[in-house]
């Protein structure tokens, strides 16, 4: 597939969906608490950020994200395969990935379902913009 045949608007939508379902997944309403502690973080540590070095290099790795999904999935395909292949990419391939330096680093396992489970809907998400917006 060439360049000239990606939906760019449709690449960026997926971006933008996949960085709003970050700040839901890792919000106190779902997983911020378990994360936190998981990762050894204290409210204090998160004050201390730099937001647009977070929040701006987040956004600007879920395009990437995004651009190469499309780029693997290609043109014409239907919704579903679009879905299940991002999730069979999220599934197979980032969350073993995260799992083989998850084990090695000694993490909790709370951890790596968190993120494991993050990636897994990320890509999943990712696929469904851009199967129903080819």
């Amino acid at each position: 597939m060439d360049f000239s045949e990606l939906n760019f608007l449709a690449i960026l939508f997926a971006a933008l969906a996949s960085f709003l379902l970050g700040a839901v997944w890792y919000s106190p309403w779902l997983f911020k608490r378990i994360w936190m502690e998981s990762c050894g973080l204290t409210e204090m540590d998160l004050q201390q950020i730099n937001p647009f070095r977070v929040f701006g290099g987040s956004f600007i790795l879920c395009c990437v994200i995004s651009f190469t999904l499309a780029l693997f999935i290609g043109k014409q395909i239907s919704v579903g395969l679009s879905v299940g292949t991002g999730f069979m990419v999220g599934l197979c391939w980032v969350s073993s990935s995260l799992g083989l330096c998850y084990i090695f680093e000694q993490r909790p396992l709370k951890l790596f379902l968190v993120n494991a489970g993050y990636s897994i809907l990320q890509f999943s998400v990712i696929g469904l913009v851009l199967g129903v917006w080819p």
